[in-house]
C-alpha cells in the first residue's frame, strides 16, 4: 500500500482543526509514515506523534476550553515575568508568556520529553531569530522545540536551545510540506490560514494587529510555496471565523472543522488505493 506524509500548519486556534482531520485518519485506520508540523501544528502533531487518538485530543483540548478559569492559572503560572519586573520598569517582559512555561502548562502528559520517544517521527520548524531563517528540529528534547515553534514575537518569550535563539516557525515556514518531500508517496497539507470574512472594519489592539500582520505574511509564504511546487493534497477547513487566539472557542472550531473529515477521506483515500 501506498505510504502518506502530514504536514500540519499554523494558525493558532483555527490549528484546532487538524484534530478532524487526525480523528479522520484514525477512523480510516491510517496513519503516516512522517509528520512535520508549525506552531500549533506541531503541538497537535506532536500529540499524535506520541500516539494520541484524535478523539483524545479533541477530550484534552475541550477540557481545558470549557474552564476558563483554569485557563487563567496557567496562564498566570506560564507568565515569563513577575511583578517584580513591573516595579523594575520591565513591562514587556512582565506581560509576555513564556513559550516553555506554557508548554508545561497546557501540554497532554502523554507527550514524551524527547523526539525519540515518539511512535511517528515528527519535524518540529521554528526559526533561529539571529540567523534569519527557517530551522528545523528533529532529535532532542522535545518541549523546549515545541516551545521554540509557537513563540509568537512579542507575545511569547524567544526561546534558547542550545546556542540559538528560536521564535514562531510561522514566520519563515507556516505549512511545512516541503520538509516532508521524498518520505512518503502521497503529502498531505493542512493549511488553517484561513481567510477572516470580509467587511470588517473595527480598529484592531496592539496584538491584533502583530497578529494579523504576522497571519498575511504567513499567507503569502503559503502562496508562494503553492506555486513553486505544491503537495498531493491540501485541505483547507472552514475555520476563516475564528481569531488566531480564539482558543475558548475550542468547540465551535471543531464543530465547523468536522466537515472536512469527508474530504481527507475521500481525497487521500483515492490517492493512496
Amino acid at each position: 500500500m501506498k505510504t502518506f506524509a502530514l504536514a500540519l500548519g499554523a494558525g493558532g486556534a483555527r490549528g484546532l482543526a487538524h484534530i478532524a482531520v487526525i480523528e479522520a485518519l484514525d477512523e480510516m485506520g491510517l496513519k503516516p509514515v512522517a509528520i512535520a508540523g508549525t506552531s500549533i501544528g506541531a503541538m497537535v502533531g506532536a500529540g499524535y506523534a506520541a500516539g494520541m487518538r484524535g478523539k483524545d485530543i479533541r477530550r484534552h483540548v475541550i477540557g481545558l476550553a470549557h474552564d476558563r478559569g483554569e485557563i487563567m492559572r496557567r496562564l498566570i503560572a506560564a507568565r515569563a515575568g513577575s511583578l517584580t519586573d513591573v516595579f523594575a520598569g520591565a513591562f514587556g517582559q512582565a506581560a509576555q508568556i513564556d513559550a516553555e512555561k506554557f508548554c508545561a502548562q497546557f501540554l497532554p502528559d502523554a507527550l514524551p520529553q524527547d523526539f525519540s520517544g515518539l511512535e511517528i517521527p515528527l519535524t518540529v520548524v521554528t526559526t533561529d531569530l539571529h540567523r534569519r531563517e527557517e530551522a528545523a528540529l528533529s532529535a532532542g528534547p522535545l518541549h523546549p522545540a515545541l516551545a521554540a515553534s509557537i513563540a509568537i514575537p512579542g507575545l511569547m518569550r524567544p526561546v534558547a536551545i542550545h546556542d540559538r535563539i528560536f521564535i514562531d516557525g510561522g514566520t519563515t515556514n507556516p505549512l511545512p510540506f516541503d520538509r516532508l518531500n521524498g518520505v512518503a508517496d502521497v503529502i498531505v497539507a493542512i493549511d488553517v490560514l484561513s481567510l477572516p470574512p470580509s467587511g470588517r472594519a473595527d480598529l484592531p489592539g496592539a496584538w491584533a494587529s502583530v497578529i494579523a500582520t504576522l497571519n498575511i505574511m504567513g499567507r503569502a509564504i503559503v502562496a508562494a510555496k503553492l506555486a513553486l511546487k505544491p503537495p498531493d493534497i491540501v485541505i483547507r477547513p472552514r475555520v476563516g471565523i475564528f481569531r488566531t487566539l480564539d482558543f475558548y472557542q475550542a468547540t465551535a472550531i471543531l464543530r465547523a472543522a468536522n466537515a472536512v473529515k469527508a474530504e481527507i477521506k475521500e481525497r487521500l483515500g483515492s490517492l493512496l488505493a
